[in-house]
C-alpha cells in the first residue's frame, strides 16, 4: 500500500497541485502549515505543521511557489518527498524529473530533458531537448526553453516568457514576464524586456 501523501504550505499553488494529483487519482491526507488560516483546502483538512509527528508516516511535497522559502522547508523535512506530474503533461520516456518538483497541466518535457529536486514546470511550459534545469527553479506558465538550455538553482523564469537554445542562465536570476533570452546570463541577475536586458543584481537575500 502506497505511504500517505502530504503537502507542506497552504496556497494557492497548494490547489493547482491538488488538481494534478487528482488527474492521476492520488489523494491527498493532509495539508501543513506554520500557520494555517484556513480548515480546509480542496476538502483536504489542513494543520499546523506541529500535528505532522501525530499522523502515519508518508511521503511530503512543499507547496510553496517562493524558491528560497520552498528550499529553506526542505532543508528541515525528513520525511521523503514525492513528484507531482499532471496525466496531462507530455514527458519524454528519457527525461528525467527529480523528487518533490510538479509539472502541471499542459507542460512538455522532451527528450533527455533533466529537471532537479524541487522545481515548478508550471502551465503550458515547453522544456525543450537537453535542457539542465536544476533544483529549485520555477518556470512559469507558458514558458519556453529551446533546446540545450541551463537553468541554475533557485532561478525565475516569468510567465511568457522565451530562451532561445544553448543560453545559461545563472543561479536565483529572476527573468521577467514576457522577456526574450538571446545571451547567458550570470548569477542573481534581473532580467527583463525583449530582446532581454540586466536591470539589476541581486543578493540572494533579496
Amino acid at each position: 500500500m502506497d505511504k500517505a501523501k502530504y503537502l507542506y504550505g497552504a496556497s494557492g499553488h497548494c490547489k493547482v497541485i491538488i488538481d494534478v494529483l487528482k488527474s492521476n487519482n492520488f489523494a491527498i491526507t493532509a495539508i501543513f502549515d506554520d500557520q494555517p488560516k484556513v480548515d480546509m483546502i480542496s476538502n483536504v483538512p489542513v494543520f499546523e505543521i506541529a500535528q505532522l509527528l501525530n499522523l502515519e508516516a508518508g511521503k511530503i511535497l512543499v507547496s510553496i511557489g517562493n524558491n528560497q522559502i520552498r528550499k529553506k522547508i526542505v532543508s528541515k523535512i525528513e520525511s521523503p518527498f514525492f513528484t507531482a506530474i499532471h496525466s496531462n503533461a507530455v514527458i519524454s520516456e528519457s527525461s528525467n524529473i527529480g523528487d518533490g518538483s510538479v509539472v502541471m497541466a499542459g507542460a512538455v518535457v522532451n527528450a533527455d530533458a533533466k529537471i532537479g529536486k524541487h522545481c515548478i514546470i508550471n502551465t503550458g511550459v515547453v522544456v525543450e531537448h537537453d535542457c539542465q534545469i536544476n533544483d529549485f527553479v520555477h518556470v512559469s506558465p507558458s514558458a519556453s526553453l529551446a533546446g540545450n538550455v541551463t537553468v541554475d538553482e533557485g532561478t525565475h523564469i516569468g510567465i511568457g516568457a522565451c530562451v532561445i537554445q544553448g543560453i545559461k542562465i545563472g543561479k536565483w536570476v529572476t527573468v521577467g514576464a514576457g522577456s526574450v533570452i538571446i545571451s547567458d546570463i550570470p548569477d542573481f541577475a534581473v532580467v527583463v524586456g525583449n530582446p532581454g536586458k540586466i536591470i539589476k543584481i541581486n543578493s540572494i537575500h533579496e
